[in-house]
């Protein structure tokens, strides 16, 4: 249905719509984003930190984290390891400027596997941001959704008072077992999903409703909301606004610059999709899983264990190419 000039210019954008029904998460780590689509909260990886990294604009920080790295002295790869850190933060530090809410930090990706490491760098992360003078009520840790990365989340949770953001989530095991460990909020990647799909089914195009994504992220939000879990779900990694639009009434939505802009740009009448009181009468099951339980259910699912071990690889890889740019200013 085509709607007319003039009630197009009286009607708000999308995204305008969206924020009345989903708290809306810049992706990125551009501060000319977060100025001008003006989210709630952000989020980070090593991905779009090296992106930023890049950016001559943002040379300052890299230096300034090139010089802390120096300054607390050690072997090489300590000064390239502490600079890395430092520039997360400083990153964070300059995105927590920009929005009234939570910046998520990740830790490195080469930690998935290894529960009391992360552990160790998000206190080590929230402390870099405390001596910024910045509270760990602003940050979000990001971890991966591993069985040791939930662990991890569990005890920063309950033991540090730290909030947790589970990244590289792609089965419903994932979700449900990081509900039970009780952390803050999880990024289901809908768009990850999707690729999958498509690269491994006959169907190259799906409505966005039909979506394997979009239908992920409805499951696990009916599941947490049936049985009161307080974890929230921020739909992530998107591939279009058709998966957006599918997912209004999620508690949160993370979204790129790109899709950010189309959406401001469409005037189209947005109604929630998603609702507790239509999760409260969905049909789930309520399980339980332990290590043993949880380990079957997601290898269960052959797209989430791809798509799991293929995203760290990809973080581990883009945390590598940002040690290799620090590496030339540390030795310089």
């Amino acid at each position: 249905m085509s709607v007319s000039p003039v009630k197009r210019q009286k009607m708000e954008s999308a995204l305008d719509q969206l924020k009345h029904h989903t708290t809306v998460v810049a992706d990125t780590g551009d501060f000319n984003a977060i100025d001008e689509y003006k989210p709630l909260d952000a989020t980070t990886n090593p991905s779009l930190i090296l992106a930023a990294a890049q950016m001559p604009a943002y040379q300052e920080l890299v230096d300034d984290a090139v010089a802390y790295g120096k300054k607390l002295g050690g072997s090489e790869e300590e000064q390239i390891k502490n600079a890395c850190d430092k520039l997360f933060v400083l990153f964070g530090a300059e995105i927590l400027k920009r929005i009234p809410g939570r910046v998520s930090t990740e830790v490195d990706a080469r930690l998935s596997f290894d529960k009391e490491g992360m552990i160790q760098r998000a206190r080590r992360l929230i402390d870099l941001y405390k001596e910024a003078g910045i509270g760990k009520d602003r940050i979000l840790i990001k971890l991966s959704s591993t069985w040791e990365g939930i662990q991890a989340g569990k005890v920063l949770e309950a033991e540090y008072g730290i909030h947790c953001n589970m990244t590289l989530l792609f089965s419903f095991a994932q979700a449900v077992a990081c509900a039970e460990a009780g952390v803050t909020l999880i990024s289901p990647f809908v768009g990850r999903i999707l690729d999958w799909y498509v690269a491994n089914g006959d169907k190259k195009a799906y409505e966005p409703s039909e979506d394997p994504g979009v239908k992920s992220v409805t499951k696990i939000y009916n599941y947490y909301k049936k049985f009161g879990y307080k974890t929230i779900v921020m739909g992530a990694s998107f591939r279009n606004t058709g998966e957006i639009k599918a997912l209004t009434g999620c508690d949160y939505l993370t979204i790129s610059p790109k899709l950010l802009a189309e959406l401001s740009k469409e005037h189209v009448k947005l109604t929630p999709t998603l609702s507790i009181k239509e999760a409260q009468a969905c049909q789930l099951e309520k399980i339980h899983l332990d290590e043993k339980a949880f380990r079957w259910l997601h290898n269960e699912d052959q797209m989430a264990v791809e798509k799991l071990s293929d995203g760290i690889r990809k973080f581990a890889a883009d945390a590598i190419k940002l040690e290799r740019m620090l590496k030339v200013d540390v030795i310089s």
